[in-house]
C-alpha cells in the first residue's frame, strides 16, 4: 500500500507521460480536423473533393514511417529505457510539427510545398510510431498492482484529451475568424499553438524515472516467435480499434463535406468526442481492474456493432448539428471504454523485456495498414459510390474483426507488475 507521499511522485510522473502524449497527438489530430483547409493550401483544385482526398492521402503518408519508428524507438525503450525513447519521440514530433507550421503554400513556392509537407508528415509518423510502446509500457509498469487498467487506459484518454484541445482551438478560431482567414492562416495558428509541446516536453519528460529492468540482449527473436499467435491477434484487435478511432474522428470532416453541416457544429463534435473519451476511457480501465479486460472489451465492441449503422442512418436522415453532437457523444462513450482497455491489454500481455518494442511495432503496423487509409477510404467510397453510409459499413466490418480477435485473446487481469513468464 503506497503512502500519500509515495503516491504523489507517481501521479506527477504519470501526468508527465499522459500530458506529453496528449500534446503530441494534438498536433497529429489537428491535421485531420483541418484537412479541408490544408487541401486548399497545398493541393489546389477546382474540385473540393479532390483537394480533400489529396490532403487525406498526405495525412496517411505519416503512417508509412510508423512501423520504422515503432521498431527503432520502441526497441530503444527496451534496450536503453522507456525515458530516453519517450524523449526522442517527443523531440522528433516537435520538429515535424514546426515544419508544417512554416511551410509556405502551393501558391507561394509551387510543387515544393506539398513535397515538404509530406516530408514533415513522415517525420511525425516516425515519432508517433515509437511513442505508444514506451508510454504504454510506462503506464502499466509504474502503478501498483490492481491499478494497471486505470493507469494504462490513460494512454487512450490522453489522445482524447488531445482531440478536445484541438477541438477547442478549432472552435475558437472558427468563432473569431471568417472562412477566408481560417483557410489562409487560421489553421497554421492551430498548429503553432501545438509548438508549446517542445519546451514543455523537454522539461517534464526529463524528470521521469525509469521503469524498465536491465535488458537481456540476444533472445528477442525467440521470445517473439513464442508469441506469434498473440501478435496476430493483437494486430487484428488493433485494426478494429484503429479504424473505429479514425472514423469517429472523421465525423467532423464527414459532417462538413458530405452532409454540409456548419463548421462550428463540426468542431463542436470534435469537442464532444474529446471530452467523452477523456472521461470514459479511464472508467473502462477501472472497470477492467474489477471485472477483467475481456468483459469490458466485448461489451464495448458488441454495442458498437449494434448501434453504428443506425447512428449513421439517423445522421443522414436528419443532418443537423444537435444530432451530430448527440451521436458523437454516444459512439465515443461506448467505444472509449473499450479502446483504452484493448491497447493496455496487448501491452501487458507482452513480456517486459520486449514490451516497448513489440507493442510499438505491432501498434505501428496496425496503424500504418488500417489507420492511415481509413479516412481516405471512407471519403473515397462515399464520393465514388455516392454512398454516404460508407463510413458506417466500413466501421462495422472492422468491429466484427476486432470482436473475433477479442474472443481469442487471453485474459490478462488480474496481473501483477512483474513480467509474464516466457
Amino acid at each position: 500500500m503506497k503512502t500519500a507521499a509515495e503516491a504523489l511522485p507517481l501521479k506527477r510522473h504519470v501526468a508527465a507521460v499522459v500530458v506529453g502524449n496528449a500534446l503530441e497527438f494534438y498536433d497529429f489530430l489537428t491535421y485531420s480536423f483541418f484537412a479541408v483547409y490544408i487541401g486548399q493550401a497545398y493541393f489546389p483544385s477546382h474540385d473540393p473533393t479532390t483537394s480533400l482526398l489529396a490532403s487525406l492521402a498526405t495525412f496517411g503518408a505519416g503512417f508509412v514511417t510508423r512501423p520504422l519508428g515503432g521498431i527503432i524507438i520502441g526497441t530503444l525503450g527496451d534496450r536503453v529505457g522507456r525515458k530516453p525513447a519517450m524523449f526522442l519521440s517527443f523531440t522528433l514530433m516537435g520538429m515535424g510539427m514546426l515544419g508544417v507550421v512554416f511551410t509556405p503554400s502551393y501558391a507561394t513556392i509551387g510543387a515544393a510545398a506539398p513535397v515538404l509537407v509530406v516530408g514533415f508528415r513522415l517525420i511525425q509518423g516516425f515519432a508517433l510510431g515509437g511513442e505508444v510502446g514506451p508510454t504504454t509500457a510506462f503506464l502499466i509498469e509504474a502503478p501498483p498492482a490492481g491499478m494497471r487498467g486505470l493507469y494504462g487506459a490513460l494512454q487512450s484518454a490522453s489522445q482524447y484529451a488531445a482531440a478536445f484541445a484541438a477541438g477547442c482551438v478549432g472552435t475558437g478560431l472558427s468563432a473569431v475568424l471568417g472562412p477566408a482567414a481560417l483557410a489562409r492562416w487560421g489553421w497554421r495558428a492551430a498548429f503553432f499553438l501545438g509548438a508549446l509541446i517542445i519546451p514543455f516536453g523537454l522539461i517534464v519528460r526529463r524528470s521521469l524515472p525509469e521503469t524498465a529492468g536491465a535488458p537481456k540482449a540476444g533472445d528477442e527473436p525467440h521470445v517473439l516467435r513464442a508469441h506469434a499467435r498473440l501478435a496476430v491477434l493483437a494486430v487484428l484487435l488493433m485494426a478494429g480499434a484503429t479504424i473505429a478511432t479514425y472514423v469517429i474522428f472523421y465525423l467532423s470532416t464527414y459532417a462538413e463535406v458530405t452532409l454540409h453541416i456548419a463548421p462550428a457544429w463540426s468542431f463542436g463534435a470534435t469537442l464532444t468526442i474529446g471530452l467523452c473519451g477523456t472521461l470514459f476511457a479511464p472508467l473502462g480501465g477501472r472497470l477492467s481492474d474489477r471485472f477483467g479486460r475481456k468483459p469490458v472489451m466485448l461489451t464495448s465492441t458488441c454495442v458498437m456493432i449494434i448501434i453504428t449503422i443506425p447512428a449513421f442512418l439517423l445522421l443522414n436522415a436528419v443532418p443537423a448539428g444537435p444530432v451530430l453532437i448527440a451521436l458523437a457523444a454516444i459512439l465515443t462513450v461506448v467505444f472509449a471504454m473499450g479502446v483504452g482497455v484493448s491497447i493496455m491489454t496487448i501491452s501487458e500481455a507482452l513480456p517486459a523485456r520486449i514490451r516497448s518494442g513489440a507493442m510499438a511495432t505491432l501498434y505501428a503496423v496496425s496503424i500504418a495498414i488500417f489507420g492511415g487509409s481509413a479516412q481516405f477510404n471512407v471519403a473515397w467510397l462515399a464520393a465514388r459510390l455516392h454512398a454516404p453510409m460508407a463510413p458506417a459499413y466500413y466501421l462495422t466490418v472492422a468491429l466484427v474483426v476486432a470482436l473475433i480477435a477479442i474472443l481469442l485473446f487471453p485474459e490478462t487481469a488480474p496481473v501483477c507488475t512483474v513480467a509474464p513468464r516466457e
